[in-house]
Formats: C-alpha cells, sequence, structure tokens
C-alpha cells in the first residue's frame, strides 16, 4: 500500500479530565511538540460508534430523520450508534442498532469505512456496514425514546442521496462518508472487494 495512516504517540507530560459526562468526557494534556516546547490540547474522549447503511434490493438506503440540538438541525443519517460496552464487538453493536432504529435486519455485512469524525478535537472512531438482504426483524419493537420518539423513517435511491450530498443539502457526517464510499466501490471494484465485516479494527479492538 505505502499511503496510508500510520500509529504514533507523542510524550504526555501532564493529563487531567475537567469534565466527565454520561458517555462522555473532556481530557487536557500537555504535549511535547517537536521543537521540545509543551502544548495543552483540550479533547472529547468518546467510546466510538457503528453506522449502518442499509441498501434494499432497489437501490434505495434506509435513512432516519433525526433532531441534533448541538446544530439546530433536522437531519437525515443512517442508523448508528454508541459502542456502549468496551470491547464490544462492532457488528453485533450494528445489528442491534438497525433493529433498534429501523426494525430491520439484514443477512450480509460487510465494513464499508472506519473514520475518526473530528480527529482534532475527538477520539471518536466510527465503523460504517454495508448492510444488504434486508428484512423486517424478529420479535416486538424497540420502545424509543428522547429525540428518537420524533424519528422519521424513509428508503431514498443512492443516487439521490448522492446528489444531495454533493448540493450540500446533507450533512451528517456517516451519511456522507456512507453515500459516497458505496458510490465509489459500486464505481469500482464491487462489494465483494470490501472488508468483511469482522475485520480487525485498531481504533476499537474488539472480542469476535
Amino acid at each position: 500500500m505505502g499511503f496510508q495512516d500510520t500509529p504514533e504517540e507523542w510524550q504526555v507530560t501532564a493529563t487531567e479530565t475537567p469534565f466527565t459526562g454520561n458517555k462522555t468526557s473532556v481530557r487536557t494534556d500537555e504535549v511535547v511538540m517537536p521543537d521540545g516546547t509543551v502544548a495543552r490540547r483540550d479533547y472529547q474522549v468518546h467510546p466510538g460508534s457503528v453506522a449502518v447503511l442499509a441498501l434494499d434490493e432497489e437501490d434505495r438506503v434506509l435513512v432516519l430523520r433525526q433532531y441534533r440540538h448541538p446544530v439546530r438541525h433536522k437531519l437525515w443519517e443512517i442508523p448508528a450508534g454508541l459502542l456502549d460496552v468496551p470491547g464490544e464487538n462492532p457488528l453485533h453493536a450494528a445489528q442491534r442498532e438497525l433493529y433498534e432504529e429501523a426494525y430491520v435486519k439484514a443477512e450480509n455485512w460487510r465494513v464499508l469505512t472506519d473514520v475518526y469524525t473530528t480527529p482534532g478535537g475527538c477520539d471518536e472512531a466510527v465503523r460504517i456496514f454495508l448492510a444488504r438482504n434486508l428484512s423486517e426483524a424478529d420479535g416486538e419493537r424497540f420502545e424509543v425514546s428522547e429525540e428518537e420518539a420524533d424519528m422519521e423513517v424513509a428508503r431514498v435511491p443512492l443516487r439521490e442521496l448522492v446528489r444531495g450530498v454533493l448540493a450540500g443539502d446533507l450533512h451528517n457526517n456517516c451519511l456522507v462518508v456512507g453515500v459516497l464510499s458505496l458510490a465509489a466501490v459500486l464505481a469500482g471494484d464491487g462489494v465483494d472487494s470490501l472488508r468483511p465485516a469482522e475485520a480487525p479494527w485498531p481504533a476499537r479492538p474488539f472480542e469476535a
């Protein structure tokens, strides 16, 4: 390959956690720079997330419309959720989110892409899966609350979502990355070239 991101860790001389929330926290590190000076870096510590680009037999993507208070918008998104349990298998978490948010299951799973959402200010890593061969889930529907109680569900042609992303009409990170990644895969080597669903994820190691 030759052209890839590489792990590296600069020396931290001191660290503190000025804020701890329900799911995330804020950390302040004093980091030694290449010239020997020390700089303070504040960032959000995040457990990591999974997202699912669920594609049906008509090349439509399952999307959700949900209110996001920090940006004061209702955004069209793909199903996603936190890795609540340390070491949790991301595929199992993705299957759970697809069931809980859309009452859908999928027979075919691949890793679409892995991203750091905001590496300048947050350590969140997201694994985006491609899920195909969709059908209605089994069992009772998951009871939603808070913002999810107002959530809308739709299936939109992939081509229409690509146009929306490039027009600046769609802004959710996972939707944008997922949609454009899938369009590139379909125009290139095809979905069989994607990594298997259980592919290693160094950013968030997990149990098989």
